[in-house]
């Protein structure tokens, strides 16, 4: 069986997309074409490019002195130290090169509109989707001043509805839903003790600007579900995890694989 698969914005809830992605491959189905936003564009590259084992084994061994060098106050990260970084770990690619179709969805604050990058510099392309607005600096490209995919489309299913799959499945990070998955000891004794570090260093996370954009995405991808539906929709609780919280890899991994595989089996 062939799929596209769409992967949604969300932060550090991103790293589901990893956990969603080895259970798919897991059943034995095929990825033939990913769209993304944001994180789900980066995680999307990754399997993209064949490298995304790379990147798992890389930030499930973060720490948390690890995870600050790529923050600078007030708790803003460093788009270009991350995609260094990035680079450094899998390598630079062309987006028409890679093995299978990849789109990754920004937005056009010049223009209000959303932007497909079909074609050119991988990683380019990928920042511009994931500079979520007040984190990031957004990115000058081609008289175009770009943020965050989410901005106008947090799930963007249309770049793969005329692929040649079987089915879409697209996997939903901001679900108004409850899920109740025990992970195994040894993840979440690290988890645990890198958030008792982490809070200590940081009291407050969130500021008005930050939830106002959060609240702003979320109102806006209500509207534009309706648009474009998948074949299949794996739906993962919006509060399962700040979007800052990047500590917890291995625990939002381990959840993408086991909800996933829960859900697949009994669809597919």
């Amino acid at each position: 069986m062939k799929v596209s698969l769409v992967l949604s914005g969300g932060g550090a809830r991103g790293y589901i997309h990893i956990g969603v992605i080895e259970a798919i491959k897991s059943m034995g189905i095929e990825i033939v074409s990913i769209s993304g936003t944001s994180m789900g564009a980066l995680i999307g590259a990754l399997e993209g490019c064949g490298k995304l084992h790379v990147y798992k084994e890389w930030v499930e061994s973060l720490e948390v002195i690890d995870i600050l060098k790529f923050v600078k106050p007030p708790f803003k990260l460093d788009g270009d130290k991350i995609f260094n970084k990035i680079k450094e770990l899998v390598g630079e690619y062309d987006i028409e090169s890679l093995p299978i179709k990849f789109t990754a969805v920004a937005t056009d604050l010049t223009k209000g509109k959303e932007v497909w990058f079909q074609r050119g510099p991988l990683w380019e392309a990928v920042k511009a989707s994931a500079a979520i607005p007040a984190i990031f600096e957004p990115v000058k490209m081609n008289n175009m001043l770009l943020v965050d995919g989410g901005v106008l489309n947090l799930m963007p299913v249309a770049p793969v509805m005329s692929d040649l799959s079987d089915l879409i499945i697209a996997v939903n990070l901001y679900a108004d839903t409850e899920l109740d998955i025990k992970i195994n000891e040894e993840t979440k004794s690290k988890v645990d003790f890198l958030k008792s570090v982490w809070e200590k260093m940081f009291e407050e996370k969130e500021d008005v600007a930050n939830m106002s954009i959060e609240l702003m995405m979320r109102t806006i991808f209500r509207y534009r579900q309706a648009e474009y539906l998948p074949d299949i929709e794996i739906k993962f609780p919006q509060d399962i995890a700040n979007w800052y919280e990047f500590y917890r890899a291995a625990e939002l991994i381990e959840i993408g694989k086991i909800h996933t595989l829960n859900v697949l089996k009994h669809l597919i």
